[in-house]
């Protein structure tokens, strides 16, 4: 994998990656970004998916999009969630996999 910027890890690009990791290491909100890797989904959906009640998954849904992670619209009285991008599912998906290797 090419970084895209050369050189050493500067102080801001490390707490802002230190935040990524955060707001991905829980896991609840990791249940939560499975589900939303595969469908755009609504609160309401998340908790039956993942067993939560709907005011922790908002509560989760909020910290990971004020970090980025998530993006949200509006439907009416619904509001549906989903990866900002790409990059979100393909850190996800990379973890994962990492995670899932015989050590």
């Amino acid at each position: 994998m090419k970084r895209t910027k050369p050189g050493p890890l500067e102080a801001d690009e490390a707490d802002r990656l230190a935040d990524l990791f955060k707001a991905l290491g829980d896991p609840s909100r990791l249940a939560l970004i499975d589900q939303l890797a595969r469908e755009e989904l609504c609160v309401h959906d998340l908790a039956a998916r993942v067993g939560m009640e709907q005011s922790a998954v908002s509560h989760q849904l909020r910290l990971m999009r004020d970090r980025g992670l998530l993006e949200r619209r509006r439907d009416g009285r619904h509001i549906y969630y989903a990866l900002a991008d790409g990059h979100v599912r393909d850190i996800f998906e990379f973890a994962l996999e990492h995670a899932r290797e015989d050590r």
